[in-house]
């Protein structure tokens, strides 16, 4: 007859302990999402009812905007996070700063950080993560097959490629995305030309000069950049805009922050006004 040394009944009953804890662990019920998609994708998943914080990323949908703010998810604070007093956090792997996630975690608080790559393989991925996090995996997978069919049939419509540029206001002067951005990632996915794909990473301020010499065909700018310029006449006549094609023709187009910027669940949507914008321009 075998027999276990204490040891090996300690290491086993240590394992049996870690199975039934597991087994019996309750789904999350007070969550705090940190990025705009992040967000976005628990309401798809059906599961917004267990959101009880966001950050001031997370725009979509409106009943999201109504929930308490924790702050950008970028700069949060352990102390606005932790007021709220979450049994789980979904945060963007951009979230941050790190040390205050690793306070968080200190404080007892799971976290489960997400996929945030400017490509729409991490949205898949995002997806994915997101659904395992809340127990809804196979939600998590037709969500993932609707945004593909939504992509595919968005990009299916037929465009012209013209050249392009996004364009933000965010701290009074207009910058542009170049490549290594989600904005650049959905230009290139709805058949479009990203003007600074090649000369700069990230968002940069933009001059009058380099915007002449480039010649946009069409300028992306979000609502809240245009709300930040003092609207479509005051951004429009901005010397780095108005001597562009795009604005001489009127080739403007204005699209919800989060859908150009978030490279979200809406990216069929997202990609498909701009092949509308694209058919439009003369």
């Amino acid at each position: 007859m075998l027999r276990r040394t204490p040891m090996k009944k300690i290491a086993l009953f240590a394992i049996f302990s870690a199975f039934m804890h597991a087994a019996v662990a309750e789904p999350a019920n007070k969550i705090v999402s940190l990025g705009g998609s992040v967000t976005e994708i628990v309401y798809d998943l059906g599961m917004g009812d267990k959101l009880i914080a966001n950050d001031i990323s997370s725009l979509y949908p409106e009943e999201a905007t109504k929930l308490p703010r924790v702050g950008y998810y970028r700069a949060i604070s352990v102390e606005g996070v932790a007021s709220m007093k979450p049994d789980l956090i979904l945060a963007s792997e951009n979230a941050g700063p790190k040390k205050a996630l690793d306070n968080l975690e200190q404080l007892g608080i799971d976290i489960t950080r997400v996929s945030d790559q400017p490509n729409i393989d991490s949205l898949y991925e995002r997806v994915g993560q997101v659904a395992q996090a809340l127990s809804v995996e196979e939600k998590g997978r037709e969500l993932v097959e609707k945004i593909r069919q939504q992509v595919s049939q968005a990009q299916a419509i037929k465009g012209k490629n013209l050249k392009t540029v996004l364009v933000v206001n965010r701290t009074g002067n207009i910058q542009a995305a170049g490549r290594d951005t989600a904005a650049s990632a959905l230009i290139k996915l709805a058949g479009l030309n990203n003007i600074l794909e090649e000369s700069q990473k990230g968002y940069k301020p933009v001059s009058a000069e380099a915007l002449l010499n480039l010649g946009p065909e069409l300028i992306i700018v979000t609502e809240g950049s245009l709300q930040a310029s003092g609207g479509m006449e005051k951004f429009i006549s901005h010397p780095a805009i108005a001597a562009t094609p795009a604005a001489m023709k009127n080739q403007i187009v204005v699209m919800d922050d989060l859908l150009a910027l978030g490279l979200g669940p809406r990216i069929g949507q997202a990609i498909e006004q701009l092949k509308s914008a694209s058919n439009a321009a003369h």
